[in-house]
């Protein structure tokens, strides 16, 4: 089990859309590391992961300067990520193909943050929680269906009723 990546999707499982930066910037990084690792397979680990830190940093600085972009842009990372990710979890092959997927999850993000920018910061947050915390157990594709979906619902719920006290304050 990785410690941090349980701590890190538990934060955004509560309070995702409240720290939207810090989302973004997170979701740029997650993104960045999963293709970088795939696509340079056998590069050393380090330029992996000063690419996937310069993406989650300049994420983070884009959602500060231009929000609807940077979350736009944001859905698009997440949506492919999650869709490639979710993938190796339930453990399907999907070979040389990952690229176009994640294309296709990115596409899909894209259009759920444009229609519904509240409501996918929400889910999309959650969704990137429960897939951190699925990530840090060794579980069977059952297990992790389960986890990802309690994790979900409890992300949704927990961030929902935290925008309701916000609305009923303002």
């Amino acid at each position: 089990m990785n410690l941090l990546r349980v701590l890190v999707g538990a934060f955004l499982l509560g309070f995702g859309r409240s720290l939207y930066w810090l989302f973004v910037g997170g979701v740029g990084f997650l993104a960045a590391n999963t293709l970088a690792s795939r696509l340079l397979e056998g590069s050393p680990r380090m330029l992996v992961l000063a690419i996937a830190v310069a993406a989650g940093l300049l994420g983070a600085l884009l959602a500060i300067l231009l929000q609807k972009f940077a979350v736009g842009l944001a859905g698009f990372l997440a949506g492919g990520y999650f869709f490639v990710i979710l993938l190796d979890l339930l453990r399907l092959d999907y070979g040389p193909a990952a690229w176009i997927l994640f294309v296709v999850g990115g596409f899909l993000g894209t259009i759920l943050v444009a229609a519904l920018f509240e409501v996918s910061l929400i889910f999309l947050s959650s969704l990137s929680g429960a897939l951190l915390i699925a990530q840090s157990f060794q579980s069977t594709p059952v297990q992790n269906a389960l986890l990802i979906s309690g994790c979900l619902l409890a992300g949704v719920i927990i961030q929902s009723v935290l925008l309701v006290g916000e609305k009923r304050e303002a």
